[in-house]
C-alpha cells in the first residue's frame, strides 16, 4: 500500500481548480505534485494528472476538461455540493468524485437559523437603525415573530436535520418535503415542495443543486406560502426562480426572505439589493475558519485515500459504484 504523505513515495498530480485555503493549498502541496488551473497548465502536464481538487469557484467543471486530462481518476469537492460538476461525464469516463458530507452539516444549520431569525426579528435593519442615530428620535417598528410559526424543511438530509435539531429548541411546528419519507422521523412528510407550501409558513431550502432542483421554488410555490411567509434559502440560488422571488417581494405574495445564495454569484440583482425586506448574505454557510479548514481537510483525505486503497469515505452516490 502507497502512502501519498511520504515525502519518499511517488506523489500523484493532482490539479487544483481555483485557489482554496491557505492550510489546504498548503496539505495539498505537502501531499501531491500540484497544478493550479489558474495557471494554465499546457497538456504535457495535464496528461498527468491523477486527482483534481474541483470547488464551486472553479466553475463548471465538465467533458472538456475530462478530454485534456486522459489519467484523471478522481475529483475530490470541496463543498457538500457537487452540481459544478458534471456528475454523468465523469462517471461516463469512471472518474470518482468525493465530496465533503458532513464535515459542514452544524456549520451550516446555525447558519441557516440565524439567517431565519435576522429575517424574521429584522436584526439587519435594526442594527442601520441604530448606527444611523435614528434610534434618538423614533423606536424601531415591531418585528414579525417565529412564535406559532410552522416551519418546513425542503431537504432533510445531514443538514436538514441538523437545522431540525436547533429548531426544536424554539418550541415550532416542523415539517419536511423529501424524495421519499424517511423511515424514523416523526415530522410530517409533504410529497411536493408544494404541499408542503400550503402547509407552512416558513420554507427553508436545503437541497442539492442540479437541473432536478432547478426552479423547485416557483412562483406557484412562493403564492402558496402565502402572505406571512418567510424563505430561507442556504442551498444554491439555482433552486428558487429568482425573478418570481423577487416579483413576490416586490409584491407582498410573501412577507420576506433570507437569502445566503443566488442565480449567478457574486452578482445579485439590483431589484433583490433594493429590498428591505430581504437578508442578503455573501454565500457563507459553511464560512467560518474552522469549518473551511474541516472541509479542507476532508478533501486532502479523500484524494489520499482514492491513492492509497482506492476506497475514499465520501464517494457521491452516482460513482459509488467505481470506488474499491
Amino acid at each position: 500500500m502507497t502512502d501519498p504523505l511520504r515525502p519518499d513515495v511517488l506523489r500523484p498530480d493532482v490539479l487544483i481548480g481555483a485557489a482554496l485555503p491557505p492550510v489546504t493549498m498548503a496539505a495539498l502541496e505537502r501531499a501531491f505534485t500540484v497544478h493550479r488551473l489558474w495557471d494554465n497548465p499546457g497538456d504535457d502536464a495535464l496528461a498527468q494528472v491523477r486527482g483534481m481538487a474541483a470547488s464551486t469557484l472553479a466553475g463548471p467543471i465538465g467533458a472538456a476538461l475530462f478530454e485534456r486530462m486522459p489519467a484523471l481518476e478522481v475529483i475530490a469537492n470541496f463543498g457538500v455540493g457537487y452540481d459544478n460538476i458534471d456528475i454523468a461525464a465523469a462517471a461516463a469516463r469512471g472518474i470518482v468524485v468525493t465530496n465533503t458530507a458532513g464535515v459542514l452539516d452544524e456549520e451550516v444549520a446555525d447558519l441557516a437559523i440565524g439567517l431565519l431569525l435576522a429575517t424574521l426579528r429584522r436584526i439587519p435593519a435594526g442594527d442601520r437603525f441604530v448606527r444611523d442615530g435614528h434610534w434618538t428620535d423614533a423606536s424601531f417598528p415591531l418585528s414579525p415573530s417565529l412564535r406559532g410559526r410552522r416551519v418546513g424543511i425542503v431537504g432533510l438530509g445531514g443538514i436538514g436535520k441538523a437545522i431540525a435539531r436547533r429548531l426544536g429548541a424554539f418550541a415550532v411546528d416542523i415539517a419536511y418535503h423529501g424524495r421519499t419519507q424517511q423511515q424514523g422521523v416523526g415530522y410530517p412528510w409533504y410529497p411536493t415542495a408544494l404541499a408542503l407550501a400550503q402547509a407552512c409558513d416558513v420554507l427553508i431550502v436545503v437541497v442539492p443543486g442540479g437541473a432536478q432542483t432547478r426552479h423547485m421554488i416557483d412562483a406557484d410555490v412562493l403564492a402558496a406560502l402565502g402572505a406571512d411567509g418567510v424563505l430561507i434559502n442556504v442551498s444554491r440560488g439555482t433552486v428558487a426562480n429568482e425573478d418570481a422571488l423577487i416579483a413576490a417581494l416586490q409584491k407582498g405574495t410573501i412577507l420576506a426572505a433570507g437569502l445566503d445564495v443566488f442565480a449567478h454569484e457574486p452578482h445579485v440583482p439590483e431589484a433583490l439589493r433594493a429590498l428591505d425586506n430581504v437578508v442578503l448574505l455573501p454565500h457563507v454557510g459553511s464560512g467560518s475558519v474552522v469549518t473551511r479548514a474541516a472541509m479542507g481537510q476532508a478533501m486532502v483525505g479523500n484524494l489520499s485515500a482514492w491513492f492509497a486503497t482506492r476506497q475514499p469515505p465520501n464517494v457521491v452516490p452516482e460513482t459509488r459504484h467505481l470506488a474499491g
